[in-house]
């Protein structure tokens, strides 16, 4: 423990990170709910669920509780050829609360490999079939992952630039709205003979800002892609899990897509995991007697028992009548405090989904990732004893469902007194 920044500097590269100008890593020695404490003492409001992924808070007993008695029975099996009673339970629990066409799991390790596998599963099944459509459709400013396929079919930018001539083609669209929907239908009519998928963050496009849009919209377009036989990827890695203040973005519309993809939340923030859900018109195109028409994917760590253990536990407190109530808490306690934002000479583009809240800090930059100032509003939360992560000028909640709302009014009047600062 001793010296542990100095320690990690030396051994360790950080996600996301100019290394060389970076501050120390703040060490962190446990957590408890909402809070977690370094190696002073100084304790800090998680207000991001450590990357949007810890739902009930950390260390939560129950689910340690699972995991502990997982490990003492089976820590890990080959799941090609085998199976074990926590993957089968956690299938059949995560299938029935998906709409009614999602039938079959594959497990990966996290969001950017259920994406790849999704994407697999789309051109395969093209391929399968002997067709042509390998054309795949993204939002621009989409975020799916770092991995080649996942980054194929994210934003192009300066995250993707290194390997810009690596990454296979996709077609890019604006995010639907009013205006634009009839063109953005029109212009995948054009391409849909060959088109095998479309992929979408429904609602919100996390990483590019919270980017918002509206579920009717959206249905729009998925009709659309339907009609023309293209085949529709929901990355619900975010957006999963109660985030949207439903528990998937799926239950805001009303078309289904073919395939969805699952991480973060999955496990409560425990353990990494992935799944790629999809429909059973997808998993027949590979059943065959030719052996080489499977899906040839696979993890070391396919549907690790532990993994699956922690995300059965996680799912049993997200159904909870409490954990549902939180959901709405936290909801209704956003909406109140957007609106004091919206009074705020610091503040524009004020926007709200479920316990999702984000909004734009005014500057003389332009809205970036790389806007300067989210480093300074980071120091200043982070002295106060609050962990948020800006992206740029964008300031984003995304706290665990377990926050009190003492802590979240404590995190709003923060949020005021930071900007202050900052008036014009």
């Amino acid at each position: 423990m001793h010296n542990l920044k100095e320690r990690d500097r030396v051994v360790n590269w950080h996600p996301y990170t100019q290394m060389k100008t970076a501050d120390d890593a703040v060490p962190i020695i446990r957590g408890k709910g909402v809070y977690l404490y370094d190696n002073e003492g100084k304790r800090y409001i998680d207000a991001v669920s450590s990357w949007w992924v810890t739902l009930h808070g950390h260390a939560h007993p129950y689910i340690a509780q699972r995991v502990f008695e997982q490990l003492n029975t089976l820590e890990q099996v080959i799941f090609a050829g085998f199976t074990h009673e926590p993957a089968v339970q956690l299938s059949e629990n995560l299938l029935k609360l998906l709409p009614n066409n999602q039938k079959k799991a594959f497990y990966s390790d996290n969001g950017s490999c259920a994406v790849e596998v999704a994407l697999k599963m789309c051109l395969q099944y093209a391929y399968n079939q002997e067709s042509k459509k390998n054309k795949v459709i993204a939002f621009k400013n989409a975020y799916h992952g770092d991995t080649f396929g996942a980054m194929s079919v994210s934003g192009r930018s300066v995250w993707t630039q290194p390997f810009k001539d690596l990454l296979f083609e996709v077609v890019f669209i604006d995010t639907p709205n009013s205006e634009n929907l009839e063109d953005l239908k029109k212009q995948i009519e054009s391409i849909a003979g060959q088109t095998a998928c479309f992929i979408y963050e429904p609602l919100v496009q996390g990483a590019a800002g919270m980017l918002m849009y509206k579920a009717e919209h959206l249905d729009e377009l998925m009709k659309c892609c339907r009609e023309k036989k293209i085949l529709l990827i929901q990355d619900e890695v975010f957006t999963g899990f109660g985030r949207t203040g439903k528990l998937f973005a799926a239950d805001h519309l009303s078309q289904k897509p073919d395939i969805m993809c699952f991480s973060k939340g999955l496990t409560g923030g425990t353990m990494p995991m992935g799944i790629t859900t999809c429909s059973n018109d997808i998993y027949n195109v590979f059943l065959s007697d030719d052996k080489y028409k499977a899906l040839f994917h696979g993890h070391s760590f396919t549907a690790n028992p532990l993994a699956c253990a922690a995300a059965l536990a996680s799912m049993e407190l997200l159904l909870k009548e409490q954990t549902q109530l939180d959901i709405e808490r936290i909801s209704q306690k956003h909406s109140g405090f957007a609106k004091t934002l919206n009074n705020h000479l610091q503040v524009e583009n004020v926007r709200q989904t479920g316990t999702i809240l984000a909004f734009e800090c005014i500057t003389d930059e332009q809205t970036s990732y790389f806007n300067e100032i989210g480093r300074i509003l980071y120091d200043n939360f982070l002295r106060r004893g609050i962990i948020i992560r800006p992206l740029g000028n964008v300031i984003y909640l995304v706290p665990p469902y377990c926050i009190s709302s003492d802590e979240l009014d404590f995190i709003y009047k923060n949020i005021l007194e930071v900007l202050d600062q900052f008036k014009h």
